[in-house]
């Protein structure tokens, strides 16, 4: 039969309160297995997505002798942020209410080494069939104001528990090494409690993305280049040996 339940009545199925305790303490414990259960569940979602992503990498290298992935961090949001942000948008602070309105519990960040690299594994990524992928945004192409820019998208996942199977969404965000250390300096700054001159200091930072950017761009059209050029002038040992045995090549220059 068809899974019916919406995801806060599994969680809610899931925990029976103990017997024995006085309400307040019985709501406690059940709350505190709650949000550990969903804890759990979302570790194990990330490393679901990691291991489909490290798959892809290591299938592009073989196909393309080069890895487009540097490296993958993760991250599950700390409870400060998650009670934050339910009370910001006015949900319920709950186990079931984290999972039914927050999309961005469970993160993970990609470095690619070129901006066609983030393109080519997030569609590659979207496209696997038990992977859906709900939202997209790209500040690559659109950056926010301030000069942020990488590839964010929502994606949905069946993780595989030992008594059900349970979909999770994990957000993602593919960036190349320069947006990521612009990204990275840019959030240190932005939390100083005490910065002069703030908005000429926004100004200079935004002018360096304007200059990461086109780093990034130029690199791309460098490797191209030289992909370009290693395509053009070597011949594949097959092509030499055909063409010393049509004597188009002459012997010594294999």
């Amino acid at each position: 039969m068809p899974d019916t339940l919406s995801i806060k009545e599994k969680v809610e199925k899931n925990f029976a309160k103990p017997a024995g305790l006085s309400k307040e303490a019985a709501a406690f414990i059940e709350e505190t297995w709650q949000f550990q259960e969903i804890m759990m569940m979302y570790n194990s979602a990330i490393r679901e997505v990691r291991t489909k992503l490290e798959i892809l990498n290591d299938d592009l290298a073989m196909r393309n002798s080069r890895n487009p992935i540097e490296f993958i961090t993760q991250r599950v949001k700390k409870p400060v942020s998650i009670i934050q942000k339910l009370q910001r948008n006015g949900w319920e602070v709950s186990a079931p209410s984290i999972v039914e309105h927050l999309n961005d519990v469970a993160g993970i960040r990609v470095i690619c080494s070129f901006i066609d690299d983030i393109y080519e594994v997030a569609e590659m990524l979207g496209s696997q069939d038990d992977v859906t992928v709900i939202k997209v945004k790209d500040y690559i192409k659109n950056p926010k104001p301030n000069g942020y820019r990488s590839y964010h998208m929502i994606i949905e996942i069946p993780v595989f528990f030992s008594d059900r199977t349970q979909s999770m969404r994990v957000e993602i965000q593919i960036r190349t090494i320069a947006m990521d250390f612009w990204a990275s300096l840019e959030h240190q700054l932005k939390y100083k409690k005490m910065v002069a001159n703030e908005e000429e200091i926004y100004n200079q930072l935004a002018e360096c993305a304007t200059t990461i950017a086109q780093v990034d761009q130029k690199m791309q059209d460098i490797r191209k280049q030289i992909e370009n050029s290693s395509d053009s002038s070597a011949l594949s040992a097959k092509d030499k040996l055909e063409r010393l045995g049509n004597g188009l090549m002459r012997p010594g220059t294999l």
